[in-house]
């Protein structure tokens, strides 16, 4: 009889991990004060207001300006700092579509560049030499919890005069030496879209300390007023990007969990690095020691099929979600999506303008990530020990019996 799951044998975890949102009585009470007050909007409602202050505050920034969701968060603050045509962003290979697809919104152009292959994060010297007279702002991605290079990269755009941009959606409560991230930078954004470790099924916010840029960009948001005028005086292009009530008395409940859920994580991640870091051919993402806190939206790890008989990585995550252990797909490369590969995203960047996105190919790093990084959901980190443990069991029992699936 087979051993492994995926042939027909014994699961190694047959319950499911904790479930994801979650929620108690202080969600339903906070939806049922919004419904009752009758004051479903944000503009008259204090739900979203005490929200973008609680979550600023909570991550050592002035300034919290919710939006409609994590993308239009990254679009609004390109609109806010004036990125339009002729004009170039910096942003890694390796990121979900957004980071790139709000800068085209604007009429701008990404310019990808590769990434470190032990943390998964935008590569310092990568980015210093991808700048050129045209590049307006950098825009850093913390992979999967685990900040980027926060020393390096402001070190870069203070003295290229570059506004650092931090996306980070995968990184609510994530520290760097101590300091919260989404406020070290220029800008932080972050998304509250269902799968991410603060919810509200959607939503995402704006982090400054730059009062200026806090005007503009709320204004962005609310159809171009500005403070101190009527509702029917507006003066800059703008859109409709407001958060309402309903999410912000959801994220305002859900903030009060950020910081024992993130610990929780950083403390479950420790231990499991210990556990696949102890089997041949699994290595955890690096934590950087200046890394204080990871978030872990994500948990990562790279596989490397030869210590596994060469079993394929797709092969090899059927086999870990057959034994109970759910996965998350990594996300592939901009630079192999076709809206890059095939050039679609030309059509954003107006006749005559620089338009090669791709200019720093090849991207070895995003690719190899793509085609042999692991990713579990960060729910597989809400339990106890024993959970962990049954993770490093699945993995050791897929490499024993790996001959079976070849």
């Amino acid at each position: 009889m087979p051993e492994l799951a995926l042939l027909g044998g014994s699961r190694t975890r047959s319950t499911p991990f904790p479930p994801w949102p979650q929620y108690d009585d202080g969600e339903l009470a906070a939806l049922r004060q919004v419904l009752e007050s009758r004051q479903w909007w944000r503009t008259p409602g204090t739900q979203t207001l005490t929200f973008e202050r609680s979550f600023a505050a909570a991550h050592g920034a002035k300034y919290g300006i919710a939006v409609t969701n994590g993308t239009h968060a990254i679009e609004v603050v390109m609109h806010a700092l004036g990125v339009g045509y002729g004009d170039e962003i910096i942003v890694p290979d390796s990121t979900f579509i957004a980071t790139a697809s709000a800068v085209l919104s604007v009429g701008a152009l990404p310019v990808l560049v590769d990434v470190d292959p032990k943390t998964y994060n935008i590569d310092p010297k990568q980015v210093e030499a991808a700048i050129t007279p045209r590049t307006k702002a950098i825009i850093a991605v913390h992979m999967g919890g685990m900040p980027a290079d926060m020393d390096a990269l402001l070190d870069i755009a203070n003295r290229h005069h570059l506004p650092l941009i931090e996306d980070s959606s995968h990184a609510h409560g994530s520290e760097w030496k101590g300091s919260r991230i989404g406020a070290l930078g220029f800008a932080g954004t972050f998304s509250f879209q269902a799968s991410k470790t603060m919810t509200a099924g959607e939503g995402g916010i704006i982090l400054t300390n730059d009062a200026e840029f806090e005007r503009i960009a709320r204004s962005v948001t609310d159809c171009g007023r500005m403070p101190g005028h009527s509702g029917y005086e507006h003066f800059i292009y703008a859109s409709n990007y407001r958060l309402s009530e309903w999410q912000g008395a959801l994220l305002n409940v859900q903030l009060t969990r950020m910081d024992a859920q993130t610990k929780l994580r950083h403390h479950n991640a420790s231990l499991l690095d210990e556990i696949l870091g102890g089997i041949k051919g699994l290595t955890p993402q690096l934590l950087d020691e200046r890394c204080t806190r990871n978030g872990h939206y994500l948990y990562m790890f790279h596989y490397d099929p030869v210590a596994f008989g060469g079993l394929p990585t797709a092969r090899f995550i059927e086999a870990v979600h057959a034994e109970g252990i759910p996965t998350q797909a990594s996300y592939p490369p901009l630079s192999a999506l076709e809206v890059f590969r095939g050039g679609n995203y030309k059509k954003r960047i107006p006749p005559g303008m620089p338009d090669d996105a791709l200019r720093h190919a090849p991207f070895p790093n995003s690719e190899r990530i793509m085609r042999e990084v692991v990713c579990l959901p960060h729910a597989t980190l809400m339990g106890g020990a024993s959970d962990l443990e049954e993770i490093g069991t699945a993995m050791l029992k897929i490499q024993e019996f790996v001959s079976e699936l070849m």
